[in-house]
């Protein structure tokens, strides 16, 4: 894993898989995830998890999700 800030916003995911991350990763929770072509490119995601950094998971840890406008907008203010 790793961590790289020059990435952009590209939505949310929910977390399905946690194996070895329990403090970094909660199961059923919405997370953060940013635009990463690099880590997209081996089937992994970048994802803001519980220590509020970024840093990359396996992609099948997490299912990709639209949210309503008014839910991104509570989201983004909570991150």
């Amino acid at each position: 894993m790793t961590k790289n800030r020059k990435t952009e916003e590209a939505g949310f995911v929910v977390c399905l898989k946690n194996d070895g991350y329990a403090a970094s990763l909660e199961r059923h929770k919405i997370y953060r995830r940013l635009h990463d072509p690099e880590a997209e490119k081996d089937g992994d995601l970048r994802v803001i998890d519980e220590s509020g950094e970024d840093y990359i998971y396996p992609g099948d840890w997490f299912v990709l999700i639209d949210v309503p406008k008014a839910v991104e907008v509570s989201l983004r203010k909570t991150a």
